[in-house]
Formats: C-alpha cells, structure tokens, sequence
C-alpha cells in the first residue's frame, strides 16, 4: 500500500467487498446490545441483532471509535506505505466519529485529511468513493478530501420511519417531535439537512410515504446523472419496490448503473428502529 489511502467508517454503507476492491479502509463504530459491546459487521453487530433487540425492547446504543484506535488504523496505515490519509466520515452532529479522527490525526506521523461529510450513510460512502476515484485519477490528497466534501453537499438523504422514539431516544430530535408523530399516527418523513436530522413532511401511511419518498428522490436527481441507494431496516419488500419503481424513473439519470439495495447498518438502524426505508440520491462528479 502506498501514496494516499482513503479511510471511512462502518456507517458510510460500503459493501465489504467493493471497500476491498477500492483499498477503503473501513473503521467499525460499536453497538451496545445490553451489556454485550459489538462493532459492526457480519461478524459482530448486523441490522438482524440489532432489529430483533429493539423488537424485544432489550438496550440498544452506539460507540464511536475511540481516538486511540482510529490512531491505530492510520498508524499501520503508515508502517504498510501510505504517504497521506483522507479520512471520510458520518456527519460530527450525529457522531463522535469525525472528533475522534480529528484527534488521532494529531498524534500519527502520517498526514491525516479529516472531512466530515455533513452526511450519514450511502451519502457518506459516495463521498468516500469520489476520493478514491480521485486519488485512482492521480489527484492529491487534499483533491480527494475537495472531491469528498463536495459529492456529500450534492447528495440528498431522505427517509421514513414508523415511529420517532428511536431517534429520540438516541438524542437526534427533540422529544416533543417525537410526541407529535406519535400522537397522529403518521409516518414521517424526514432529510439530512445540515448534518442533522430534519423534519420534511408527515403522511398517513407507510404507501403514502414510499410514493412520496420516490417523488422526491426523482426531484433530487433532476436531469444530473446520479448514483441511487436504497436502504431499509427490517423492511425489504418496500425498499424493493422503492428501488424498482426508481430504476424505472431514473433510467437515464443511472446511466446503466444499478441502484444499490440493502439493510441499513447496525449503528444506524438502532437509531431508527424497524420498519425504516430510506433513499440517498448522489449527483456524480464531472
């Protein structure tokens, strides 16, 4: 391994394999399952474990990785090769995991670039993508953290879920959000606006919210060619037919690229329980 090596996390939605043929490295956040301390992963913590505590109303909560060990990784990263490291990771309104990067970026003898991507999920792993297409292009680490930065701003993150009390147990709205939707029966809709979650429209059913979240992703894409991810918890056969009906829209936006389809990672599913779907629209780079 040599010359600049991108890193993420695990929130960022790569597939393994295509983090492997990309050279990604991927660094795990924890979910806290009882007393039981997972990282994220096939092998750990996966949406299934996750989505079957939370139905079981078992403890469920999330760790970032912490300073030391994100050290670590940008240190072995040094000792295999790499010149410079362009750090690409979850939104640092909804995680810990861009200060932690921050901080151990001070203390290797590697040049670390952190970018925090405003963003969660697929939005952040297009982001880490578009630097390694960049550095696969020749471009500098600081092209590919630029590159990084601007596919997360051009992305649009859109979700629903059956209830709000998992994000507002995790902190990420405020309880009287959470009441409300509640209190209506409804199925909100919701964005990543600014690195937080935000508050977009409420529908009355689960139909209502997939029709509208594809209405809207269409909008997303405008005439631009994009990538598509569609995501879900528990919740398979909406997210596919979301996908479906998005493949048919989008068909000259995707360019003969087929969109992704797949549960949502642990650490994200703990905070939006089953039942969630949700689709990233990612405006590609000219």
């Amino acid at each position: 391994m040599s010359g600049t090596v991108i890193v993420t996390d695990s929130t960022a939605s790569i597939p393994p394999e295509l983090a492997a043929a990309r050279g990604i490295v991927v660094v795990p956040l924890q979910v806290v399952i009882g007393a039981q301390v997972l990282d994220e992963g096939a092998d750990g913590a996966t949406p299934d474990v996750v989505a079957q505590a939370l139905a079981d109303f078992v403890p469920v909560s999330t760790s970032r990785p912490n300073p030391a060990s994100m050290a670590e990784v940008y240190e072995r990263l040094a000792r295999e090769g790499a010149d410079e490291i362009v750090s690409v990771h979850i939104s640092g309104d909804m995680s810990g995991t861009f200060e932690s990067a921050q901080l151990a970026s001070a203390q290797v003898s590697v040049p670390v670039t952190c970018v925090d991507s405003r963003q969660v999920g697929a939005a952040t792993g297009y982001a880490a993508l578009s630097a390694a297409d960049t550095v696969d292009a020749g471009g500098s680490a600081s092209e590919a953290a630029q590159a990084a930065r601007e596919r997360a701003a051009s992305a649009t993150s859109l979700f629903y879920v059956d209830t709000l009390e998992y994000l507002r147990r995790g902190g990420r709205i405020g309880a009287a959000a959470a009441i409300l939707g509640g209190a209506l029966s409804v199925k909100p809709l919701l964005s990543i606006t600014d690195g937080k979650v935000a508050n977009l429209e409420r529908v009355r059913t689960g139909a209502r919210a997939l029709a509208r979240l594809e209405d809207l992703a269409v909008e997303a894409a405008g005439e631009e060619p994009v990538d598509v991810y569609v995501a879900h918890l528990a919740n398979a056969e909406r997210a596919e037919q979301l996908a479906s009906k998005l493949a048919d829209r989008l068909v000259d936006n995707l360019e003969g690229r087929e969109i992704w389809c797949g549960e949502l990672g642990a650490v994200l599913g703990a905070h939006v329980g089953p039942g969630m779907v949700a689709v990233c629209v990612a405006p590609r780079l000219g």
